[in-house]
């Protein structure tokens, strides 16, 4: 399992690296052709989500990438690093509240978690103390090279 980790200052000009960095290291992966641009959009998408909560409530904390070659798998982990608490204050700060799931993300998940899901094989979210992940996966020849 050969894994790649990336963390970046959330500036919005660090998603296209992101973006170029995940499509080389998928295509790489064994990812068909066929789903790179899959691949780059998706986590353009996750990583500019994770970005604009940064800027919103935790600007000096960097959003995290990791790029993950499992037995056939080609995974993509984008976490922000935002406590939820720090996100959701009570109504005072930002969007102010829950979002449709009673999450406190603050940042709604909307069209752009609809879009990752329409993008990526399989998609999982998860929300723990130290912030919030969004992992993507799709189908890859399963050997580094």
């Amino acid at each position: 399992m050969a894994t790649v980790e990336l963390s970046f200052t959330a500036l919005p000009a660090h998603v296209r690296t992101a973006r170029l960095v995940a499509t080389a290291v998928a295509r790489r992966s064994g990812v068909d052709e066929s789903l790179l641009d899959e691949v780059r959009l998706a986590v353009g998408e996750a990583c500019s989500r994770a970005v604009e909560g940064h800027q919103l409530y935790c600007p000096a904390e960097p959003v995290r990438l990791a790029l993950t070659d499992l037995a056939g798998r080609f995974e993509v982990e984008v976490t922000d690093t935002c406590a939820p608490e720090a996100r959701w204050d009570g109504g005072s700060a930002g969007s102010g509240g829950p979002d449709s799931n009673g999450r406190g993300l603050g940042l709604a998940p909307g069209l752009g978690i609809a879009v990752i899901e329409g993008l990526a094989d399989d998609v999982q979210i998860s929300e723990t103390a130290g912030g919030t992940s969004i992992r993507m996966s799709w189908p890859s020849a399963g050997a580094s090279r």
